[in-house]
């Protein structure tokens, strides 16, 4: 089955960088789609960004600007570069994927990485 394996959350202080990773794996799925979302405290689950395979990218408007999403296709993989970090950044941060194998289609989050600024 498919797993979406998250790393990098923590605590930054306001104006600081983290980068959260989120590694795909699956045998014969092909990772369509990856990104992120995140979810403050008491609020409903937000885009950060999402990015093809052919690199196309997409950002939610309060991350427009400070935040960078890449990925290696080879392993899977997506990197969230966040820059200028504020204190309403702070989410639980949850990697996402669209994949596919054969016809069918499926979509899967991951467990959720915590993500803290603040001084």
């Amino acid at each position: 089955q498919v797993q979406l394996t998250e790393s990098g959350g923590g605590l930054v202080q306001p104006g600081g960088s983290l980068r959260l990773s989120c590694a795909g794996s699956g045998s014969g799925f092909t990772f369509n789609l990856m990104g992120w979302y995140l979810q403050p405290p008491g609020k409903q689950r937000e885009l950060v960004a999402t990015i093809t395979t052919d690199g196309i990218t997409n950002y939610g408007d309060s991350v427009k600007g400070r935040f960078t999403l890449s990925r290696d296709n080879a392993k899977n993989t997506v990197y969230l570069q966040m820059n200028s970090l504020k204190p309403e950044d702070t989410a639980v941060y949850y990697c996402y994927a669209i994949v596919s194998r054969a016809a069918q289609v499926w979509q899967y989050w991951g467990q959720g990485t915590q993500v803290t600024v603040s001084s």
